[in-house]
């Protein structure tokens, strides 16, 4: 596997990184086409993207972007590809370059996929890769119920 970074996801993996989304998150998460997935890329300030891939198809797909004065992150590995330490690397890569990362994860096992299958909640992995939970900080709306999750880089005190 090979990551690859990059300011602009390469068009040639545009439609992984769509059915990507489309096939990990919960169903109401998801797209119906890629313009409007695409109205959601062009909407991330200073987005910046690692792709993973092999035999020219992505596995895997992080982003960062600027989001009320933080810094926010959205990761996707294929459900195939887990359990390979692949995710792990794609968060070591962005703490290299970040000091702070925020994310939004889902802390209940009670959505479905597209597929079916129950979505399990991330948190465990985001714990044990030093994210914190930022307990006071929710995001409810019809189709999310989550909780905001950070990184910080030692030594840096900013809230």
């Amino acid at each position: 596997m090979e990551f690859i970074k990059t300011l602009k996801i390469p068009k040639s993996y545009k439609t992984d990184i769509f059915n990507l989304w489309n096939q990990e998150y919960p169903k109401q998460l998801t797209y119906n086409t890629l313009k409007d997935f695409d109205t959601y890329l062009n909407k991330l300030t200073k987005a910046s993207h690692i792709l993973i891939v092999e035999n020219k198809k992505a596995y895997g797909w992080y982003v960062d972007f600027n989001r009320d004065s933080r810094r926010w992150f959205v990761i996707l590995v294929d459900s195939n590809t887990q359990g390979k330490g692949y995710g792990s690397k794609l968060l070591n890569l962005a703490k290299k370059k970040e000091i702070e990362l925020n994310g939004w994860v889902i802390d209940h096992n009670n959505d479905l996929k597209h597929n079916g299958e129950n979505y399990l909640s991330p948190l465990g992995f985001y714990l044990k890769n030093g994210f914190e939970l930022i307990s006071g900080d929710r995001l409810e709306q019809e189709n999310i119920s989550a909780i905001r999750i950070r990184w910080k880089k030692q030594g840096n005190n900013n809230q």
